[in-house]
């Protein structure tokens, strides 16, 4: 077990099977419904009324940051923040925007205990970051200081990089990184501030470092606001040898690339 898997072993909780088994059963008894209350879905996810308001990145994209674009300008163009400003992960995919439709689902993964929408979110990121996940070697989650994940039991990007690497026959490297400190909530603070909040918070521990050393790295999360977190994972990761870091997440703030200058 990874320490983002949970807390140590002693304070016992059931695995993702277990769980998955369990609701399973419950599910008989009591029939699910949809993630936004609407009709019983056939399987867990979304209505398909709900569905169709997601808005799905299908079109074109920045190849650095992966913000979306009225109409394609050809293979590997990056919008102007990027080509102003490189950062330190090289390309990031998301695979739909974050608004009021995608967020409750993202939350209900990442607050309400729902581990069971991991492979859901995979699946659609396998989708959205195809090319980056053929080229990368391995698939880290961006990692929870170990107070907050004792207090949520599990890390929500662990468990959607698990189920992806997985699901691409990449390997998964839970532990590569560690939250070295404590951090601040991100909600509401600027693009600067998220920076300055980070900022060295992330490492690779000594005994990870051959884990990520000449290859290239997946990096998973559930949100793209500003990329500060991100950026902050991808220096560490590149500081420890990594030949180059991608991002894949379920969905971005569709004026990321803004506040991210």
């Amino acid at each position: 077990m990874s320490a983002q898997d949970g807390p140590s072993p002693a304070l016992w909780k059931p695995g993702p099977r277990l769980i998955s088994a369990g609701r399973g059963l419950l599910d008989l008894v009591f029939p699910p419904q949809a993630l936004n209350d609407g009709p019983r879905p056939a399987s867990v996810g979304l209505s398909a009324e709900a569905w169709s308001r997601i808005t799905f990145l299908d079109g074109p994209v920045c190849d650095g940051c992966g913000t979306p674009f009225e109409y394609a300008l050809g293979p590997g163009v990056r919008c102007v923040a990027c080509e102003a400003k490189p950062r330190a992960f090289s390309r990031a995919r998301a695979a739909c925007i974050y608004d009021e439709t995608s967020r409750d689902p993202i939350l209900q993964l990442k607050h309400a205990d729902r581990q069971d929408l991991a492979p859901l979110f995979a699946r659609w990121i396998s989708r959205s970051a195809d090319l980056l996940i053929e080229e990368a070697d391995a698939i880290a989650p961006v990692p929870l200081h170990p107070g907050r994940l004792f207090a949520r039991r599990f890390n929500q990007a662990a468990e959607i990089a698990r189920a992806l690497a997985r699901l691409r026959g990449r390997a998964y490297l839970p532990d590569a990184l560690v939250r070295r400190r404590a951090t601040d909530s991100q909600g509401g603070k600027s693009g600067s501030g998220r920076r300055r909040n980070v900022a060295g918070a992330f490492a690779v521990p000594e005994g990870r470092a051959r884990q990520v050393a000449g290859r290239n790295i997946l990096l998973i999360d559930d949100v793209l606001t500003t990329g500060a977190t991100a950026e902050g994972c991808a220096r560490a990761l590149r500081a420890a040898g990594a030949a180059r870091v991608d991002v894949a997440v379920i969905a971005r703030v569709k004026e990321a690339a803004r506040g991210a200058i």
